[in-house]
């Protein structure tokens, strides 16, 4: 299963988890990062600036829950 993490950059803790959510959309043209982003600003708050979140999609193993994150660029350049 497909979902995002959610990230905000807080000065004092550097970057923290807001939260994780699945991806259920079945059209992937309707999947892009403006409705990722409004996705989550209905259920993280409307309070929170776009500016101070990111997120990665991640995928999650429907039997055992395992999250696995794709591997960071500057990792597989050479």
């Amino acid at each position: 299963m497909e979902a995002y993490e959610f990230y905000r950059y807080n000065p004092v803790k550097e970057y923290e988890l807001l939260g994780v959510l699945p991806e259920r959309r079945k059209n992937s043209e309707r999947i892009t990062e403006k409705s990722v982003m409004g996705w989550a600003k209905k259920v993280f708050g409307d309070n929170l600036s776009t500016k101070d979140i990111y997120f990665i999609q991640v995928t999650i193993n429907e039997h055992t829950g395992m999250i696995f994150r794709p591997i960071p660029a500057f990792i597989t350049q050479k």
